[in-house]
């Protein structure tokens, strides 16, 4: 039987390469952005998770379309991408900034895991939580990033002792991924990103499509008994103590 993906964030680079992969590996595959993908497969439906905490009724109306669109395919895997990141020192981030991020960043993935949780339950499901390195190791102007990624770390492990045997729940957290907007910040800075691949002990950043492959086998068979563990895909950068000394 065909089973159903809901991926959030679809129209980044991780979310396109998360949405081609599952398409490829037969999944119906949901989408959701706040703007709609260049391409996409399957079902998109536009929200704006950031309204998903304040407003009920928007998380209701959202469900509905999801499960409209599995068109009777069982919702066997939710992928919490979808992210912002607010940068600024704390004593410059705004208090929207900060609200917005742990709504979109925290809060939704919560609440969307709680909503969909007949269907995960009843088809032995996944939640993956897309995570950071930035949970364990960050650097100045990240506050509000960092500290959101932090709690879907900790929302994980949560959900595998509230949830199991029933649900699974990861989390995948890649360190520095060449998607469009990260290349896009390095145009002209060829000694930066030069920089940026060496600190990596790999000698280079990840791709999209190599963090969406790890997203698909997490969500297979093969991966059952991994539960409330995070797997980083961080190149050995949390490994190496950066000393300029």
């Amino acid at each position: 039987m065909t089973k159903s993906v809901l991926i959030t964030g679809a129209a980044g680079g991780i979310g396109s390469a998360l949405v081609d992969a599952f398409a490829g590996a037969g999944w119906n595959v949901i989408t959701t952005d706040a703007k709609k993908p260049a391409k996409s497969s399957g079902a998109f439906i536009e929200a704006d998770l950031s309204a998903f905490a304040p407003d009920t009724g928007a998380l209701a109306e959202f469900a509905k379309k999801v499960r409209k669109a599995a068109k009777g395919a069982p919702l066997r895997a939710l992928v919490n991408n979808a992210a912002t990141q607010r940068l600024a020192r704390l004593d410059k981030l705004e208090h929207d900034a900060i609200v917005e991020t742990f709504n979109v960043n925290v809060a939704a993935p919560m609440l969307l895991a709680k909503e969909f949780l007949p269907e995960l339950e009843t088809n032995k499901g996944v939640v993956i939580n897309m995570g950071s390195v930035h949970a364990q190791a960050t650097k100045p102007e990240f506050a509000a990033y960092a500290t959101s990624k932090a709690a879907i770390h900790g929302l994980t492990r949560a959900l595998a002792v509230d949830l199991g045997p029933k649900v699974r729940a990861v989390t995948l957290a890649p360190a520095a991924v060449s998607t469009p907007m990260l290349m896009a910040g390095f145009d002209g800075k060829e000694a930066a990103f030069s920089e940026l691949e060496n600190i990596h002990p790999a000698g280079r950043i990840a791709s999209p499509e190599e963090i969406a492959k790890i997203a698909l086998f997490l969500a297979s068979d093969e991966a059952s008994f991994m539960t409330g563990t995070t797997i980083y895909a961080d190149g050995g950068v949390l490994s190496r103590l950066h000393d300029p000394a």
